[in-house]
């Protein structure tokens, strides 16, 4: 849970007759989702004359370990017959389309992109170096999924 946007005040020298800030809340299971929101939407003001209004609420499922556990072995057992290395398994809790589908059951494989690091900060980046091997290993899972054969031959440009 992180606040995100906050504003209050119009002047340096007063104190805010208002306020208000964003929070972002990420979640690794509904359950939590579920429990997070209910106390946020339970809190109260401290203050009797303070209002407090809270609007929005989850705006995406999380994506479950579970969704992307059949589909990540088998890009595991792919990545060891091509003779790549294992792709890394991290959650990160993030927002994707993908939460969208595992949502509603359908088995959801995320992270699959280039290989980088510094999401969303300043020294967010690529490693070119390693497009190539990502680039086969991808196209040698999608031909799997589609019941095409994988090759193990490491002729990629």
């Amino acid at each position: 849970m992180t606040p995100t946007i906050v504003q209050a005040g119009s002047a340096a020298n007063t104190v805010p007759g208002s306020g208000s800030f964003a929070v972002d809340v990420r979640a690794r299971t509904v359950t939590e989702q579920q429990r997070v929101d209910r106390a946020m939407q339970s809190l109260r003001p401290a203050l009797p004359w303070a209002t407090l209004d809270i609007d929005g609420g989850p705006n995406r499922p999380p994506m479950e370990a579970s969704s992307s556990a059949g589909l990540y072995a088998r890009i595991c057992a792919l990545a060891a017959r091509l003779d790549m290395p294992e792709p890394r398994s991290v959650a990160v809790g993030g927002a994707s389309d993908g939460n969208f589908t595992a949502g509603v059951g359908t088995p959801t494989l995320d992270g699959l992109g280039a290989i980088g690091g510094g999401a969303h900060a300043d020294d967010e980046h690529v490693v070119i170096d390693e497009l190539p091997g990502r680039t086969h290993l991808l196209t040698a899972f999608v031909r799997d999924l589609v019941g095409g054969e994988a090759r193990s031959d490491h002729a990629h440009a």
